[in-house]
This record gives structure tokens, C-alpha cells and sequence, in this order.
């Protein structure tokens, strides 16, 4: 009988979709759930971006060029001028989500086995995309308790061998919605310069950012060109996760032109997705105050609630719409699965994401799970509210 890849048996399901067979039996069974697992939020999509799909008239689906439009990748620098981060056209490579802009980044600056060290807990694709890539994630740990910070540089070095070729951070994070300081970013700046390496961010949550704080880029960094690869896409920004349109940045024109090439490989990005996502940079500064301020609410209430449960803890994200909670268990997929298979309040029940599989280090994360705040402040408080009634019964 024919077998397949090793490579994909080490593909790790995805912590956040592999509980949806128990959520779709638990809605055929009559419950309602509450989604805390995934990061699509419930804002309208701009409607500028839809009504440039609606009313085009393309008459032919035609392919567009396979490093994104030039019309859009102009608009998507002025976007960033306005910033204070200034690139141009060529700088930027439109991809099918930011998923395949970090594909592409693996695949165009690593070879097999070499490494990318990433703080943890991290997005868990990076271990898929590391996985098909040939490549070794090395974890870095940051820990609730010092709120998810950026850990020392002396632990980064620690771990730089001579198959180290860079270091990945999501700014700000998912899935714990730490917002890295212009400081450590100019650490890690002097980090990757001293030892020759790739500063990698995934910044696709740069609007969302709290409590007066700043989004500092590592494109706003002089003299880190030809180190530092930005990673960006429109799913949550505008709400449009469907889209699947992405892009990467970089002033390297080595890095660039070879990202190029995989994309020539598949081609071009969708066209239609790429009209919807330029008019989406005409959208109004209003729909992000307004979006900005709900999410501020949001997430004041989730961490109000939580904090009122004994034994979790809990820290305060300032930005994306994330955090990571610890549970007074010992093992959260046992526990989500249990709140999809066994238990409700008064027909309703959650689904949450078991914090395990943001983590690439064994026993790490057991105990927590990752909480979405994409549903509005009423919808949170029963949630966290059927939580707390759980952990009152479950048995682990």
C-alpha cells in the first residue's frame, strides 16, 4: 500500500479548526456555541471593498501579475508612508494570505534543517509552515507571568547556532496580544546585525493597538534593510479574512526577487480579492476608531469576567484580539472537547482554543486556552460566564 510523506505526518492539525466536528455535533444536538476559538471577526467588512466587487466590470478574469498589481502595491505603500514606513512598489510581493507570504519567506531564506527561532507561544501555523518548509522552529518561551514579553537577549543567544538564519515575532501577538515596545524591538535589531540573521515580523495586527500605546514597526528601524522582512494581510484590518490576501515587505532586492519566484510558481494572487482589497485602503480613519474603541470594550469586559473566576489568570493584551488564559486544569483539548460533548447552560456552551498547540515545547501550555474576543460584550460575559459554571464540575 503506498504511505505518504513523513512530512505529513509531522503536519500538526490545527488547535483552532480540529474541534469543529464536536461543534458541528454539538449544533445538531440543539446547542448553541459561543466562538472564542477562531480570529474572524464580526465587524462589517468595509464597504467601500465590497461595492468595488460588486459594481466591477471585468469582463475577463484575467491573471494579474504574479508579484500583485502594480496599482495595489503602490496604494499599499502610501498606505504604509502614512506610517512613517516608507517603501515602494517593488518592495512589496502581494500573496494569498499572509500564510503564503510566510511560506514564501521560509522557503526563499532557509534551507532544510535550518532553524527560525520564534517566541511561544506563537500562531500555530509557523509549525505547519516550518514543517512544509523543510525547516526547525526553535522555541523561545515567554511566560504569562512577566505578561508575554519579549524574553532577554541573552536567551536569544543561547540559542543561535550556526543554523540559525532568523527570528520570527508577531507584533502584536497572537496568540497572546502582547505589543512589543520600540525597545525591544531595537534589541532584536542589534541582536539579528551582531550575528548576521533575518528580523521577521507578522504584523497584521498593527491597527489593533490599545490604551495610547504605538505600533513600532521593524521597517521604522534605519539600518536593518537588508535584515528585516515585514509580513501583512488584509484579513483582519478590514475584516476581510476571505479575501486571503497578504503581502510581505522587504528592501532586501535578494529577498525580493527570489520570494518573486515562488510566486511565479503559482502564478498570481486572486484577481477579484486584490480589486476588493485596494478599495479597502480607501476606507475612512472613522471605521477604525470605531473598531479600535469596540474591541477596547471588548476586551475590558473579557478580562473583567475572567478575573472574577478563582484560579484563572490572566493577562491584559494591548492590542490584536487575543489573550491567553490559564484554567485551574491540567489539560485544556480534554477540556474544550468536554465543553462541546457534555456540557451547556440552559442549551448554550463555548468553544475555545486549547493553548497547547501555540507552543512547540512539550507540557507547555496544558493548562491554557486562547480566547477570540471577536463577539460583542454581551455575547462575551455568557461565555466566560458557561466557563466559569464548567470548571465549577468538569472533572479532569
Amino acid at each position: 500500500m503506498p504511505t505518504i510523506s513523513r512530512k505529513g505526518e509531522l503536519m500538526p492539525q490545527s488547535p483552532i479548526r480540529k474541534l469543529v466536528p464536536y461543534a458541528e455535533q454539538a449544533v445538531k444536538e440543539g446547542k448553541s456555541i459561543y466562538y472564542l476559538n477562531i480570529g474572524q471577526p464580526d465587524i462589517k467588512t468595509p464597504e467601500v471593498a465590497l461595492k468595488a466587487v460588486r459594481e466591477n466590470t471585468v469582463e475577463i478574469l484575467s491573471y494579474s501579475k504574479s508579484e500583485g498589481s502594480e496599482t495595489y502595491r503602490q496604494k499599499i505603500a502610501a498606505y504604509y508612508s502614512k506610517h512613517n514606513i516608507h517603501v515602494s512598489a517593488k518592495d512589496i510581493v502581494v500573496t494569498t494570505g499572509a500564510s503564503e507570504a510566510i511560506l514564501f519567506v521560509f522557503g526563499s531564506i532557509m534551507d532544510p534543517d535550518d532553524e527560525v527561532i520564534v517566541c511561544e507561544p506563537f500562531y500555530a501555523n509557523y509549525i505547519a509552515f516550518s514543517v512544509a518548509s523543510g525547516v526547525h522552529v526553535v522555541p523561545i518561551v515567554s511566560k504569562i507571568e512577566d505578561n508575554f514579553a519579549l524574553p532577554s537577549i541573552e536567551a536569544f543567544e543561547k540559542l543561535i547556532t550556526p543554523r540559525t538564519k532568523a527570528i520570527l515575532i508577531c507584533n502584536p501577538g497572537n496568540p497572546t496580544g502582547y505589543l512589543y515596545s520600540k525597545e525591544e524591538i531595537q534589541k532584536l535589531t542589534a541582536l539579528v546585525k551582531k550575528h548576521d540573521l533575518f528580523l521577521i515580523a507578522d504584523e497584521v495586527y498593527r491597527e489593533f493597538v490599545y490604551d495610547g500605546e504605538q505600533h513600532y514597526s521593524i521597517l521604522h528601524e534605519e539600518g536593518l534593510e537588508e535584515h528585516a522582512i515585514m509580513i501583512d494581510s488584509v484579513s483582519k484590518r478590514y475584516s476581510m479574512c476571505g479575501a486571503r490576501v497578504g503581502c510581505l515587505v522587504s528592501k532586501n532586492k535578494s529577498v525580493i526577487q527570489t520570494v518573486i519566484k515562488f510566486a511565479q510558481a503559482r502564478l498570481s494572487p486572486p484577481t477579484y480579492a486584490q480589486i476588493a482589497s485596494e478599495a479597502a485602503l480607501d476606507t475612512p480613519q472613522s471605521y477604525f476608531d470605531e473598531v479600535i474603541a469596540e474591541y477596547i470594550e471588548r476586551r475590558n469586559t473579557l478580562i473583567t469576567e475572567l478575573q472574577k473566576i478563582d484560579g484563572v489568570k490572566v493577562t491584559k493584551p494591548k492590542g490584536a484580539f487575543y489573550c491567553v488564559a490559564e484554567l485551574p486544569i491540567k489539560n485544556s483539548d480534554h477540556f474544550a472537547q468536554w465543553l462541546l460533548e457534555h456540557f451547556d447552560v440552559n442549551g448554550e456552551t463555548v468553544m475555545v482554543a486549547p493553548a497547547g498547540g501555540f507552543y512547540s515545547t512539550p507540557g507547555l501550555g496544558l493548562n491554557q486556552i486562547r480566547i477570540a474576543y471577536v463577539l460583542n460584550k454581551e455575547s462575551l460575559i455568557k461565555a466566560v460566564n458557561i466557563i466559569k459554571e464548567a470548571l465549577k464540575v468538569y472533572k479532569d
